[in-house]
């Protein structure tokens, strides 16, 4: 049976919001998997894919639970506003497990993981490259006590290119993933689609990999396909700007580069360049700012380590 619930979230100064969500549960006893997207609001082809998933998921296959929340940020998603919850300006995927006395952003991430997370078997926090994002496919998963649980789901999704993000020099905190991992739940971020766009093609990439990783942990019913070959990084560099500028990429997403290549400038608004970006180490990029204007502290490139 599939039914539709609403979660109801009061934040700081009376702001309000509701959030919709799926629970799709089976007739026979079995694990319990969230798949949650739209944690940020315009990555769209995460967004689509949720809804997808569910409406084509035949629910006799289904042993156990599988709850899908399409639009986690729902206020971003309205006001079609890249990473930031607009009501405090936070990141969300950087809030959690959330603070219950805190800005609307931690507020709502604590609900988040309390009433999603915290009971699941298995996490699935999918994403899509947002406005300003050229990205390639890439799958996340964090060191952790489960971390071979993780890259197990990693595998299962399908997409060839795997990150492990080392607890050590972590250039992530507060994400879905990195809190279910440290309560013992095996947990991944999926990336599939760029710039905020609604592409049909990164869309049944999310749809194939999280069915076929719905197999893979028992609570589909179904013969997962054979592993697929990938590539395991080992951590990431995340390439910012000193200062507020002009970004000019100089490589292709998704190109494998070297120790010290120059893989995009940085100039001021006269057009002179006053930094040539280099990567620190040998790795590929996968995923970069596509827009020129980048502030102070802004990143530049995601460049995951060979």
């Amino acid at each position: 049976m599939i039914s539709r619930e609403t979660l109801s979230i009061s934040g700081p100064h009376g702001l309000e919001v509701d959030i919709p969500f799926f629970e799709i549960d089976g007739s026979e006893d079995g694990p319990h998997l969230t798949v949650l997207a739209g944690v940020h609001g315009a990555e769209y082809s995460s967004i689509a894919a949720a809804k997808k998933f569910v409406r084509e998921i035949d629910v006799t296959l289904v042993r156990g639970r599988i709850t899908v929340v399409p639009i986690v940020n729902i206020l971003g998603f309205w006001a079609r506003t890249a990473f930031i919850v607009p009501a405090d300006g936070k990141n969300l995927n950087r809030s959690f497990p959330g603070d219950s006395s805190g800005t609307f952003s931690e507020v709502l991430a604590d609900r988040v993981f309390k009433k999603f997370i915290e009971d699941s078997d298995f996490l699935v926090d999918m994403h899509a490259g947002d406005i300003p994002e050229s990205l390639t496919p890439f799958t996340v998963f964090e060191e952790s006590i489960v971390e071979d649980k993780s890259l197990a789901l990693a595998k299962a999704y399908g997409i060839k290119d795997i990150v492990r993000q080392k607890m050590s020099g972590m250039v992530v905190t507060g994400s879905t993933t990195a809190a279910a991992a440290a309560i013992g739940i095996p947990a991944v971020t999926v990336e599939s689609g760029h710039n905020g766009i609604l592409d049909p093609r990164a869309v049944e990439i999310h749809c194939l990999g999280i069915t076929n990783l719905a197999r893979s942990v028992g609570v589909l019913s179904g013969t997962p396909w054979p592993e697929r070959p990938h590539q395991l990084y080992d951590g990431w560099d995340w390439l910012r700007s000193d200062r507020e500028g002009w970004w000019s990429p100089l490589c292709e997403t998704g190109a494998e580069v070297h120790a010290g290549q120059v893989v995009g400038t940085m100039s001021d608004l006269w057009g002179d360049v006053y930094a040539q970006v280099t990567a620190p180490n040998d790795g590929t990029i996968l995923f970069q700012t596509s827009s020129p204007a980048v502030s102070a502290g802004g990143i530049l490139v995601g460049l995951a380590i060979r």
